[in-house]
């Protein structure tokens, strides 16, 4: 599919339908409250429905209930094993690229000061982390998984944030086009597949085609899953690239929501790493991995790691050579990485499990201006973004 700026002003004016109807239904009836208590005993797949769930909850609930029927689970399974020997650095990916690149786009960051709030960042990492380790489980589609559950319920949540805007006019529509459309549902897609892919790229990781290929392909079920037109989503790398380049185009700027949520995500990353020696390391890898222009558009500080962050490749590189030379030190370093991951996703949670609840309402005080103006390695298609 080729992308161009009408087909995305197109995708700026779409929401989720069927979302959205389930959603308003739930308003109009005063039954989300009772919708979200009964919700938090549904976590896990084939868990049966409590009595009392609103129908309009019952019926979606049914609906959305099992992955498209194109799914190729042998892609998936190949996903699994990608994310497992990449765990600890598609984790960092997330942490210090995916989420910046959201923070760039000044209607997202709006949108996610509202509904997570400043205060509040580990809110956003922890159900980010924690979905797509329930995504990347061996059992995710299977009975007593909790990925297709969250999928549901995230949908949903997407889904109350446009019904809570357009309600209480608190959108201007007419510039910025439906919140959390379809052009920015697949923005995130890409923010949270073909950029993580990137950052791998920048820190030296080495990937096969397939192994790429197939990470991008497990998200394009997720984002099926939380409704994302697949007529229009990108269906290969070379169209995710030109769709998220032109996505990029069209909205990154500074905004000052930006670059609170980035100090206050580089505030929490410096939190959870031990002493302060190493605490400017956190704000290095942002402005390695995103780049000086978005850098400084998000205001992250320039400091003595930036040189030194630029060695990690290396560093990489050698522990690589470790994994393809030793059986045993593959295992060891595949474990490490999964502890190190676990570890990180229980700082940010503090051990609790988040429920995706729908809001009953937003922040008193938002507000939305205008906008401002080993086979083959694999490595990315020319990118035309900024760094």
């Amino acid at each position: 599919m080729t992308y161009t700026e009408a087909s995305m002003d197109a995708l700026r004016q779409a929401g989720d339908e069927l979302a959205d109807a389930t959603v308003a239904t739930l308003f109009e009836r005063g039954e989300v409250g009772k919708f979200n208590t009964l919700m938090r005993y549904v976590s896990t797949v084939g868990a049966p429905l409590p009595d009392g769930l609103p129908d309009v909850a019952r019926e979606y609930l049914q609906v959305t209930s099992a992955p498209p029927p194109w799914v190729d689970w042998g892609e998936m399974e190949r996903a699994r094993l990608f994310f497992i020997d990449n765990n600890v650095h598609i984790s960092t990916a997330l942490s210090f690229a995916s989420m910046p690149a959201c923070y760039v786009v000044p209607h997202v960051a709006k949108l996610l000061s509202a509904t997570h709030g400043l205060k509040y960042p580990s809110k956003r990492m922890a159900e980010t982390g924690q979905f797509t380790v329930y995504l990347m489980q061996p059992d995710a589609f299977e009975a007593g998984s909790r990925f297709i559950p969250a999928a549901q319920k995230v949908r949903l949540l997407h889904a109350s944030i446009r019904h809570h805007l357009k309600r209480e006019n608190r959108w201007d529509t007419e510039a910025l086009g439906t919140p959390i459309c379809q052009e920015d549902m697949i923005g995130g897609q890409m923010f949270f597949s073909l950029l993580v892919l990137d950052s791998l790229h920048r820190l030296g990781i080495h990937m096969s085609t397939e192994g790429a290929e197939a990470y991008y392909y497990a998200w394009r079920v997720v984002g099926a899953m939380l409704g994302i037109d697949q007529e229009t989503v990108p269906k290969s790398l070379e169209e995710a690239r030109e769709f998220l380049d032109l996505y990029m185009v069209r909205h990154m700027a500074p905004s000052d929501e930006g670059a609170e949520l980035t100090r206050q995500l580089i505030d929490l990353y410096e939190e959870i790493v031990p002493g302060t020696f190493f605490d400017p390391i956190v704000s290095a890898l942002i402005r390695h991995l995103v780049g000086d222009t978005c850098a400084d558009w998000l205001q992250v500080p320039r400091t003595r790691w930036d040189t030194v962050v630029k060695a990690v490749p290396h560093l990489l590189g050698v522990l690589e050579t470790i994994e393809d030379r030793s059986p045993l030190g593959a295992w060891a370093l595949d474990r490490i990485g999964h502890l190190t991951a676990v570890l990180e996703l229980s700082s940010l949670t503090r051990g609790r499990v988040m429920h995706y609840a729908i809001p009953e309402q937003l922040k008193k005080d938002f507000g939305v201006a205008g906008t401002v103006a080993r086979t083959h390695r694999w490595t990315p298609p020319t990118a035309t973004v900024p760094s």
